[in-house]
C-alpha cells in the first residue's frame, strides 16, 4: 500500500521564452544551472551567470555568449527580466534579494527548466538510478533518426562533449531530477522511469513516499509512458498507468533477452512479446546499462524511431562522463571513476567489473558517502553493496552543502559493512593525503580501482596516477 502524499504547492506558470529574455543564473558553475544557462544562451536569450569561484565550465559558458560574473553583486540583476538559482543558494542572497526589490520573478532550477519544456515536445528520464545514461541514449537514437533533438542532460555526453544542446527541433530530452521534486513541475509529453529505489528520504520519508511521487508523476504525462518492469514498485506503477514497460525480465514487454558480456561490451537481443526488434552491440560494461538502453530503445520505437536505427545508435554510444569512466592505466592497474552513490548504484558498479570480461584479478572499491543527512538515514543500506569487492577502502563524508550531524561520519559504512560480513577487508582512510598514497602504493597489477560519489572523489583517479607516477 502506497502512504499518501501531500500534493505539492502549484508551480509557478512557465516563463515565456518564445521571444528574446534578458535572464540570469546563480550558481552557473553547477552541473545543473551551467547546462541551462547554455541552453538558454542556444536559444538566443541574453543571459548572464555568476559564481563564487572560477570553474572550467564557465569557459564553456562564455563561449556561448555568457556574461560570467564571478561573485555576488545586487547590480546583477538589475534590468533582467527574470533570474533562476540552484536550490543551493540560500534565499536570503542578495541578487535574489535585490530581484525581489525591483519585483524581477526569481524561479527556482525546476521553474526555469519547466520553462525550457515547454518550448518543445520534451521527454523526460526519471528514476533514482540510471536517468543520465538512460536519457543520453535517447537523445543520440532521436540524433541518429534525424530528429535534431535538444537536451539537459545531468552529466556530459562523451559523443557530444557537453551536457546541453539547444537545436530547435521539434523534441527536447530532458533529465528529470526528483531529489527535489523537479520531476513533478515539468510540462512533459512523454517519460522513461529507470526504477523506484530508497534515496532522498530528507523530501519524501519513506520509500512508500518516493513510489507515490512517481505515481503521481506518472499521472500528469499525457503521452507515451515508458517504465521498468524489472523493480517491484516501478511495475506497480506502471500497471496503474497503463505503461509500455522494459527490462531484462519476464515480465517486461520489451525485453533484453540473450546477453554475452565481451572485453568491455555488452550482446544481446531486443524482443517485444516474443518477437525480436533488434539485435543491439552495446559498448559498455554492466547489466544495469543493458536495461537503461533497453529503456531508451523503447521510448524510441514509440515515438516511431526505426529499431534499426535506434540500434545503430546504441552501437554507436559512448558513454557519460563519471560513469564507469577509465582515467588511466599505471604498472597494469586499471583507475576507474564512477558516479555511484548509493547502494544499487554501488553493486551494480562493482558487478560490471566483475563481470565485464575484462580480466581484472581483484576490485579496489573506493567510496566516498556523500551528504550527512542521507548517510544518516541511509548507512546501514550500504552493509552489502560491497560484497564482489576484494578490498573494500572508505573515507569521509562529502558534504555536498549538507549541515554536520553529530555522530555522522563515513565510519558507520565502514560498521555497516563489517556488522554483516565481518571477513570483508575494509580500509578506513578518512583523510585524502592518506587515501591517495595507500592507493599509490597498494593497487597492484591486474588491480581494477573503482572510486565511487558524488563529491571531490572524482578527481581521485588523477591524484594517484600522478602520485604513482611521481608527479605529485
Amino acid at each position: 500500500m502506497v502512504n499518501p502524499v501531500a500534493p505539492p504547492t502549484q508551480p509557478a506558470p512557465p516563463l515565456d521564452l518564445s521571444s528574446p529574455r534578458r535572464l540570469h543564473v546563480i550558481g552557473a558553475a553547477g552541473p545543473g544551472m551551467s547546462a541551462i544557462a547554455l541552453a538558454l544562451a542556444q536559444m538566443g536569450h541574453n543571459v548572464s551567470g555568476v559564481d563564487l569561484r572560477e570553474r572550467q565550465v564557465l569557459d564553456r559558458l562564455r563561449a556561448a555568449g555568457v556574461i560570467v560574473n564571478i561573485g555576488h553583486d545586487r547590480n546583477h540583476v538589475v534590468g533582467c527580466d527574470a533570474v533562476t538559482a540552484s536550490s543551493a543558494i540560500p534565499d536570503t542572497l542578495n541578487e535574489l534579494d535585490e530581484a525581489r526589490k525591483l519585483g524581477i520573478p526569481t524561479l527556482s532550477r525546476a521553474g526555469m527548466l519547466a520553462s525550457i519544456c515547454a518550448q518543445a515536445k520534451s521527454i523526460a528520464v526519471a528514476g533514482t538510478h540510471g536517468k543520465t545514461t538512460s536519457s543520453s541514449m535517447l537523445m543520440l537514437i532521436l540524433a541518429e533518426a534525424g530528429l535534431r533533438p535538444s537536451f539537459v542532460i545531468g552529466g556530459d555526453v562523451n559523443d557530444m562533449g557537453t551536457g546541453a544542446q539547444w537545436t530547435g527541433g521539434e523534441w527536447f530530452v530532458v533529465e528529470a531530477d526528483e531529489s527535489d521534486g523537479t520531476h513533478l513541475e515539468l510540462p512533459l509529453h512523454g517519460t522513461i522511469i529507470t526504477n523506484i529505489d530508497v534515496d532522498h528520504l530528507d523530501l519524501y520519508g519513506t520509500i512508500d513516499g518516493v513510489e507515490a511521487a512517481f505515481d503521481r508523476y506518472l499521472g500528469q504525462i499525457p503521452g507515451p509512458k515508458v517504465v521498468s518492469a524489472d523493480d517491484e514498485r516501478s511495475r506497480r506503477v506502471a500497471q496503474r498507468h497503463g505503461a509500455v514497460t522494459f527490462g531484462l525480465g519476464e515480465h517486461a514487454d520489451v525485453r533484453a533477452v540473450d546477453l554475452v558480456a565481451h572485453h568491455g561490451a555488452f550482446r544481446f537481443r531486443i524482443e517485444r512479446d516474443g518477437r525480436e526488434l533488434a539485435a543491439i552491440d552495446l559498448p559498455l560494461r554492466g547489466e544495469h546499462n543493458v536495461a537503461n538502453a533497453t529503456g531508451a530503445f523503447t521510448m524510441a520505437i514509440e515515438l516511431g524511431v526505426d529499431p534499426d536505427v535506434a540500434a545503430r545508435a546504441l552501437a554507436k554510444f559512448g558513454g557519460v562522463a563519471r560513469r564507469f569512466d577509465v582515467r588511466g592505466v599505471d604498472g597494469g592497474a586499471t583507475f576507474v571513476d564512477d558516479y555511484a552513490h548509493i547502494p544499487t548504484e554501488i553493486d551494480a558498479a562493482l558487478r560490471a567489473a566483475r563481470d565485464s570480461g575484462d580480466d581484472w584479478q581483484r576490485i579496489v572499491a573506493v567510496f566516498q558517502p556523500n551528504r550527512y543527512h542521507r548517510m544518516a538515514m541511509m548507512w546501514r543500506d550500504y552493509a552489502h553493496c560491497f560484497e564482489v569487492a576484494d578490498v573494500v577502502v572508505l573515507t569521509d563524508i562529502y558534504a555536498s552543502g549538507t549541515t554536520p550531524i553529530p555522530g555522522v561520519t563515513g565510519k558507520l559504512v565502514v560498521n555497516a559493512v563489517l556488522d554483516e560480513h565481518p571477513d570483508t577487508r575494509v580500509v578506513w582512510l578518512p583523510r585524502r593525503d592518506e587515501l591517495v598514497d595507500y592507493l599509490a602504493r597498494n593497487v597492484r597489477a591486474g588491480d581494477v580501482c573503482i572510486s565511487m560519489g558524488c563529491g571531490d572523489i572524482a578527481s581521485l583517479p588523477d591524484e594517484v596516477l600522478a602520485a604513482r607516477r611521481g608527479d605529485a
